[in-house]
């Protein structure tokens, strides 16, 4: 295929430019696209493609052979971090590590970074600590609980389900498991799939990505958001680092043992049978008690035989057209320092000043790596001031 620039034509392998560009955040574009089908592409829209990939330019004129090889070294690189497989639970969704390829990359170079610069890091104490099989999701709730220094009663006792959520990320960040919460505008990519998160592997600093947006399941967003956290949690625990996606609404009759252990930690079995859930306005009670989606409680108490199918699936179609028939409040852009603390985390970021504060690591690579530029060195002061 060719390049075109200034009424001249360079050839390049057609070969070269689709395997660089077809399994990447980019091969849905219409230059790509445009490209494979015609043979040709402007070199403008080549270097943007390749920017926007995060492709190094030079390679398009490389060997067959050679280019093959860097994305062997690619592919290695983010399956040390995440599976290639999507973890569900009663969800059909799959995702491709391409959907998520330059968060991952992301992640994995924040983890490095704060490896490198904090030598107070020890093995992480709630990766694998759910391994072992023979437990009960009952016993295997306390263990995570436990762990983590919480219980369900403190994540009860919460005000607000926004203040349980971010209970429940302080808990895990002081175990050196760090949060990344979705921030449109702030993230290396735009996602453009539909996913709960996903969990990214390391001995001490694991990740868990929480992504945002419409699920496509109906539920209030702050309730599905602390049942994610809880359940990918649950899965660093186990020691799965995958991309994760499920269905919140699903009252299929066996959901598995994560989320089993979910249930026992959010909605404890004892708890949940002395609730008063006899009609769907004490289901939604219980919800707000609980922490979690109203939707979630009445799967809940369907698992647990308080609730027939047919009466969960009927209350269930109730709170989904309530949710899409509500008042949609009207999304406001996030101050850039509060959008970077939310998306790389409290604690990652706050370890990493203090490699700034003790010289170890400049300003300008803090908001190179950490803050994807979106912060400049002389604004490091609001930063400090919304860690908090």
């Amino acid at each position: 295929m060719d390049v075109l620039l200034d009424g001249t034509r360079t050839a390049i392998d057609k070969e070269v430019f689709a395997n660089l560009l077809g399994n990447s955040v980019v091969n849905g574009r219409v230059p790509f696209l445009r490209a494979i089908e015609r043979s040709e592409i402007h070199f403008q829209d080549l270097v943007e493609l390749a920017r926007k990939a995060e492709v190094p330019f030079p390679l398009f004129f490389a060997p067959l052979e050679q280019v093959n090889e860097q994305l062997r070294a690619k592919t290695k690189k983010l399956l040390q971090g995440v599976a290639p497989d999507t973890f569900t639970v009663n969800s059909r969704a799959r995702i491709e590590l391409r959907d998520v390829e330059l968060i991952v990359k992301d992640l994995l170079r924040k983890q490095a970074l704060v490896k490198k610069h904090d030598l107070s890091l020890v093995k992480n104490p709630i990766a694998g600590v759910l391994r072992r099989d023979g437990r009960t999701p009952m016993q295997e709730a306390k263990i995570l609980l436990d762990a983590l220094e919480l219980d369900t009663a403190t994540i009860r006792g919460a005000r607000t389900k926004a203040l349980a959520l971010d209970l429940i990320i302080g808990k895990l960040e002081a175990k050196q498991v760090l949060v990344s919460r979705s921030v449109r505008g702030y993230m290396p990519q735009l996602l453009e799939v539909k996913f709960s998160g996903m969990t990214v592997r390391d001995s001490k600093v694991p990740y868990i990505f929480l992504a945002g947006g419409d699920h496509g399941d109906d539920q209030e967003p702050t309730g599905r958001q602390i049942f994610t956290l809880v359940l990918m949690a649950v899965l660093v625990g186990r020691g799965i680092f995958a991309p994760v996606t499920y269905d919140a609404s699903s009252t299929a009759p066996s959901a598995g043992r994560e989320y089993d252990i979910v249930g026992e930690i959010l909605m404890p079995t004892n708890e949940v049978k002395r609730a008063n859930i006899g009609s769907l306005e004490e289901i939604q009670a219980a919800a707000d008690s609980f922490k979690v989606t109203p939707s979630a409680m009445t799967v809940r108490a369907m698992r647990l035989g308080l609730v027939s199918t047919e009466v969960a699936l009927e209350y269930l179609q109730t709170l989904a057209t309530e949710y899409r028939n509500r008042t949609k409040p009207q999304p406001r852009q996030p101050k850039a320092v509060n959008a970077v603390r939310k998306y790389t985390g409290r604690e990652l970021a706050s370890r990493l000043l203090d490699a700034v504060d003790a010289r170890s690591l400049s300003e300008r690579e803090f908001c190179r790596v950490v803050c994807l530029n979106r912060v400049k060195p002389r604004e490091l002061h609001e930063l400090r001031a919304a860690l908090r």
